[in-house]
């Protein structure tokens, strides 16, 4: 995993939610992320909300130094697509930014079964997480604005593939899901109808789907 070359994909901003962060801006603070993946990558999705130091949507591909550890956490998510957390020590949210003059390489976290702020049962050490690659990051625009349709991304290898929402409205939800065999790649637009549920599965036409996260009172 470490030895593969890094790359940023980044969504086209759209009007008035600048991408990149303004010469000598930080985002310090405890970024805590939902943790999702399988045997073939682990990846980290910032919780964002509307308001400093947490307005930015992240999305990282990481390992754990600890080569037992990762083995065991991708083993674990490949049986059981469902939901963790990590709560890391503080740090710039900001360093993740495209073009940053210091990236964010590593940091140390502690892993949650679970979310960590809502009864998660916190695992035994902290961890050591090293950055592979900045799947997406995007700053988040707190104006309220409505949309009739939302775009997901899907990302993943050798079958195992997941999906989740850009945050690009107010009031949002925050939405990560693992696919079965989807027929489409890439982004897709999917219908909306306020923070309901949309029919992701359905857009990607895939086989099955089975929801890991999704927030709403974060991104009211």
């Amino acid at each position: 995993m470490s030895g593969m070359k890094r790359r940023t994909l980044l969504l086209t901003p759209l009007t008035g939610c600048p991408a990149l962060a303004a010469r000598g801006e930080t985002a310090l603070g405890g970024h805590g992320m939902a943790v999702f993946g399988g045997r073939q990558g682990l990846y980290a999705s910032h919780l964002p909300m509307f308001h400093a130091p947490h307005d930015s949507q992240v999305v990282l591909r990481f390992h754990l130094a600890d080569v037992a550890a990762d083995q065991a956490l991708r083993e674990t998510l490949a049986r059981e697509p469902r939901l963790w957390t990590f709560d890391p020590e503080r740090f710039d949210l900001l360093r993740f930014a495209p073009g940053h003059a210091r990236p964010l390489r590593e940091f140390r976290a502690r892993f949650f079964e679970g979310h960590f702020e809502r009864g998660g049962r916190p695992q035994p050490a902290d961890q050591r997480v090293v950055v592979d690659e900045v799947l997406w990051f995007r700053r988040l625009d707190a104006t309220p604005r409505e949309a009739a349709v939302g775009r997901y991304r899907l990302i993943g290898r050798r079958g195992e593939w997941f999906a989740f929402k850009a945050i690009d409205r107010r009031p949002d939800f925050d939405h990560i899901v693992r696919l079965q065999s989807p027929a489409v790649m890439g982004d897709v637009e999917v219908a909306l109808q306020g923070v309901d549920r949309p029919d992701v599965q359905k857009a990607f036409r895939a086989r099955a789907i089975t929801e890991i996260y999704f927030e709403t009172d974060d991104l009211r």
